[in-house]
């Protein structure tokens, strides 16, 4: 099979690699309408729900001059088995080997969201359904969310870079602050492992704000944020002190995430999690910092996650950072489909 490019995780990317999709990103900006992929086509399967993603990825097709096609297997496409050597007997029609080969001939890249089962964590971390698509596919995967989320992660580190400058040198000199919030339930991990990477590789200063070590992520990630941190020169520390961590902070993200000691236990999570409500962003705490910027993924539960001070101050930059998707994922798709 002819060996393409993928984007799965950052973590196969280089620092330089993805600064410059960063900068394209930023040219994109202020030229939008481009005629660069005229004819080609890519194929956006989503096996969960989709706003900004599809919306960004469709528009972000059409502005370039390309076709997206949506596809929503188990639902408007037939279910897909994704694991190999299954007597499929299931309600699986058909298997990723021929679905990755059927559209690699029609397409010139494959996207897939897929979230995580919340079953076994042992299992899922593997990332085996895009990494199933990519080894059968002959375009280039991009990757829309699983355990990590790496599109979001060239959003964010646009916006931070739009609102604190670019990195002068290997170190970044800026505090980033990654804070765990609570939620009714226990969610995906994926933009919390993103975000942590995507900081410490750029050199910013990191701390990882958790109420619990139950929080702390999975080791594939906290080991590569510590490595990054090394290698530029950054601080990275994890805390449960809420003052200590905004104390000084440029840029503050909120992200909420289940605990993976009780992954797949989802009542006894909630027990771990409910005095922690008060890891909610509020007005307070963004006055501890060094007038820092403040983001989110989105969606966000206003007043679960952040206060509606915070979501409607100058500071917050969520918008920005939901409006960077466009761009960083037309100057992947450039990269990958017109290399």
């Amino acid at each position: 099979m002819t060996s393409v490019r993928h984007f799965l995780t950052t973590l196969d990317w280089s620092r330089d690699e993805l600064q410059q999709l960063i900068d394209e990103a930023g040219r994109l900006r202020s030229d939008p309408i481009r005629d660069d992929l005229r004819g080609k086509s890519i194929a956006l399967m989503f096996l969960n729900p989709s706003l900004r993603t599809r919306s960004s990825f469709e528009i972000g097709a059409y502005q370039l001059g390309a076709h997206a096609v949506v596809l929503e297997p188990g639902k408007a496409a037939w279910g897909i088995e994704f694991e190999p050597g299954v007597v499929m007997d299931g309600e699986a029609e058909e298997h990723i080997c021929e679905v990755a080969g059927v559209l690699s001939r029609y397409c010139d890249a494959i996207a897939l969201r897929a979230f995580p089962l919340f079953q076994d964590w042992s299992q899922d971390r593997q990332d085996r359904v895009i990494r199933a698509l990519a080894e059968h596919a002959s375009v280039p995967v991009i990757n829309m969310e699983t355990i990590v989320h790496p599109c979001q992660e060239l959003a964010m580190m646009r916006t931070l870079q739009d609102h604190l400058g670019p990195p002068e040198g290997t170190r970044f000199g800026k505090k980033f602050v990654l804070t765990w919030t609570w939620h009714p339930k226990p969610l995906n991990t994926a933009v919390a492992n993103s975000a942590l990477m995507a900081a410490t590789q750029f050199g910013l200063d990191t701390t990882l704000l958790i109420p619990d070590d139950a929080y702390r992520l999975d080791p594939q990630f906290m080991e590569a944020a510590q490595r990054y941190a090394e290698a530029t020169g950054a601080d990275f520390e994890v805390t449960s002190d809420i003052e200590s961590a905004y104390a000084g902070a440029h840029f503050v993200y909120a992200k909420s995430w289940g605990a993976l000691p009780m992954y797949g236990q989802p009542d006894e999570e909630a027990k771990l999690r409910a005095p922690f409500r008060h890891f909610r962003v509020d007005e307070a705490k963004m006055a501890m910092t060094q007038r820092a910027r403040f983001s989110h993924c989105l969606p966000l539960r206003r007043n679960i996650k952040a206060t509606d001070g915070v979501m409607d101050a100058d500071y917050c930059v969520a918008i920005d950072e939901a409006e960077n998707r466009l761009h960083v994922q037309k100057a992947l798709m450039l990269k990958l489909m017109n290399p």
